[in-house]
């Protein structure tokens, strides 16, 4: 391995999460931080033997004979298995499965009663005062669908329970024996909002396609806290249009590089799933957020703390605490 001038290097560290990285790592750790992604940096060489990314940034594939591991702040690691298989060789790899489910699961509820309380419309409607068209739907007696009953989805069901809802879930594992699991088909006759907390593989990219989604009850409301690869901006945006949907909220995107880089830099993208997202930003019945379901001070608290064992115990012992499952699919 080559010599480098950082022990571990950080990207896509914003202010908060770097200031407590600092504190937590031991200062005989030689840490570099930037906001940027790896590709925004223009970086031509990895800065340190271990890099640690979050889901935006794009490693060259050139770069894996220099790197001795990579840890992803993210409960999400589809992009490192995908990384793993561009390079066809064994490289460390770590995530964070457990730093976040609490304040990922309140997002989803926050995005779900926006819409349902037309939250978007009241802010508008209150330099006049006016309450047409502002009425809107509890939460009590309303049919929930978790799609996906993980560590994410286990606390939405929790809180859907919790407000009184009638909550399904569907997953291929059963872990919990206080979840009332459907199937698919008939958790989507009868939900009236739905939220997608799947975790990413190569068999349920698309998941929730036009097709299916189509097959909802009517006007319900599509929830993504989970990977925009599952629901392609352009499938939602076809639904919207045709009416078939009652509201969407996304935290996530396919083609979320491409999107968050032609934000940041106002530029125009041809890429077709970042068109369908900013049309999609234009109805009333949409919200979109930038992949920060995660931002608590809680869990951004939990998630330096947790990523400063995972490198201490990589540089000190080459293996990471929590290593990336690496024979899923």
């Amino acid at each position: 391995m080559p010599l480098f001038p950082y022990d571990v290097y950080f990207y896509e560290a914003f202010a908060e999460e770097k200031n407590l990285l600092k504190k937590y790592l031991p200062q005989n750790i030689r840490a570099g931080y930037t906001w940027k992604t790896v590709q925004e940096t223009g970086d031509s060489n990895p800065p340190a033997g271990l890099i640690s990314i979050r889901t935006q940034s794009v490693v060259p594939p050139d770069w894996s004979a220099q790197l001795s591991g990579i840890l992803s702040r993210s409960t999400g690691y589809n992009h490192l298995l995908d990384y793993q298989r561009l390079i066809r060789h064994h490289l460390p790899l770590g995530y964070l499965p457990r730093y976040c489910p609490r304040s990922v699961a309140e997002q989803a509820l926050l995005m779900w009663m926006t819409l349902l309380r037309k939250l978007p419309q009241q802010l508008r409607q209150f330099s006049d005062f006016h309450r047409d068209g502002l009425t809107g739907e509890e939460c009590a007696a309303k049919t929930l669908l978790v799609v996906g009953v993980g560590h994410i989805g286990y606390e939405v069901v929790q809180i859907g329970l919790g407000l009184d809802m009638q909550v399904f879930g569907v997953d291929i594992v059963q872990r919990h024996s206080d979840v009332f699991y459907v199937s698919i088909e008939e958790g989507l006759a009868e939900a009236d909002i739905i939220v997608c907390a799947m975790n990413l593989t190569l068999k349920n990219r698309g998941y929730f396609n036009y097709n299916l989604l189509g097959r909802a009850k009517r006007k319900a409301v599509f929830v993504n806290i989970s990977r925009g690869e599952l629901s392609p901006a352009q499938d939602l945006l076809k639904l919207m249009q045709k009416g078939k949907l009652g509201g969407i909220a996304l935290d996530a995107f396919n083609e979320e590089s491409e999107l968050a880089l032609a934000l940041r830099k106002g530029e125009h993208s041809t890429n077709p799933a970042v068109a369908a997202v900013l049309k999609l930003s234009i109805y009333d019945n949409v919200i979109l957020t930038p992949h920060n379901a995660f931002n608590t001070v809680q869990a951004v608290r939990r998630k330096a703390e947790q990523s400063a064992r995972q490198v201490q115990s990589f540089l000190n012992q080459e293996k990471f605490i929590w290593p990336v499952p690496l024979d899923e699919t």
